[in-house]
């Protein structure tokens, strides 16, 4: 849980600012975050914020229920796309190289292991695929309980090499089925305002998605919300899970991307709220659940870039208006400073 008690302290140095009271809007709330918990443990007020090695993860990993075609794409794309995220080919590791962000790809259960020597990969398998979570649950307690272990080893290694902003992105053909079983399932929302398009689905797959999500989502309504995770979640969400719950652990911002990175850290402030606080949310996707996901947050994203991707593209996104916030609570004169008179 973020001490607050130099909350008011940080929002008169902002206020202080040669700006209008509020004028820079969501990036005054960014720069009030940041110092926040920056300042955890000190005795006085950060006077300046430090951004360092910010870097991406993006977990990886395959789900059953991609057999039932609830997607445009095989389930082999998968693994084709992190061979992708390895070579530099991505959209992330474009934005990443743009903004200097540090990337790091987690292989946590695909259905074949890539053999290489990159130092980008990262190994955290819990299995070669989640079962088909329409027919019986997507995971064992035993794998939940992992990939919520291995999410936090991967944060901490992370954070050890020095950086101190991290975003989670994700690959996995079928995961926005997930992501919308997991919503439909916490929030009691109906399956038909949770389910979207993913990648570009027809109107006879998406009939096909919501009767498959929904069997899922009748299957664990109503239920604890890691017993939830383990009917209809996946691999690499459980372990994003895992990797929310650290952030707060280690006192680390985290960018949050689209919708699912956003079902992750829904399952996680449910498991533990104090986590929430140290969220960012870089935007709100095109994914049609995303909105709801971010009101049960009570979550106003930064920006909306009709983005729909994954892969962590939203969050490295943005990195620039984090850096901002940063620059703007260092370096811009108060009034005193300036002379200026308002």
């Amino acid at each position: 849980m973020l001490d607050k008690s130099h909350s008011d302290a940080i929002w008169q140095k902002i206020n202080n600012k040669t700006k209008p009271l509020g004028s820079l809007g969501k990036l005054e709330q960014v720069a009030h975050k940041l110092a926040m918990i920056q300042g955890q443990g000190k005795g006085d007020v950060v006077t300046k914020i430090k951004i360092k090695k910010p870097t991406v993860i993006v977990f990886a990993g395959d789900h059953g229920i991609a057999r039932e075609g609830v997607s445009i794409a095989p389930q082999e794309v998968t693994q084709q796309m992190v061979k992708n995220f390895l070579a530099g080919g991505a959209a992330v590791n474009c934005f990443c190289r743009t903004n200097d962000v540090d990337l790091l790809v987690v292989d946590a259960g695909m259905v074949e292991p890539i053999k290489t020597d990159s130092s980008l990969l990262v190994e955290q398998r819990l299995g070669t695929s989640t079962e088909n979570f329409a027919h019986k649950p997507a995971m064992t307690k035993e794998q939940v309980e992992q990939g919520l272990a291995f999410g936090d080893k991967i944060v901490k290694q992370v954070v050890d090499s020095g950086s101190n902003l991290i975003m989670f992105g994700e690959m996995g053909i079928g995961n926005t089925s997930s992501a919308a079983a997991i919503l439909a399932a916490l929030s009691r929302r109906s399956v038909e305002k949770c389910v979207g398009l993913g990648t570009g689905i027809n109107d006879q797959q998406m009939r096909k998605k919501r009767q498959f999500v929904q069997l899922g989502v009748n299957r664990c309504r109503g239920q604890n919300v890691q017993e939830i995770l383990r009917q209809v979640g996946g691999f690499e969400i459980a372990q994003m899970v895992g990797a929310f719950l650290a952030a707060e652990k280690y006192n680390t911002p985290v960018i949050v991307d689209g919708f699912i990175a956003t079902a992750a850290a829904y399952v996680a402030a449910k498991i533990n709220p104090a986590c929430r606080e140290y969220m960012i949310f870089a935007h709100q996707s095109h994914e049609s659940g995303h909105k709801f996901m971010l009101q049960e947050l009570a979550a106003t994203p930064l920006f909306d870039l009709a983005l729909r991707l994954g892969e962590g593209t939203g969050a490295v996104l943005a990195v620039p208006l984090i850096r901002s916030a940063a620059e703007f609570y260092n370096h811009m004169a108060s009034f005193d400073q300036a002379g200026v008179e308002m």
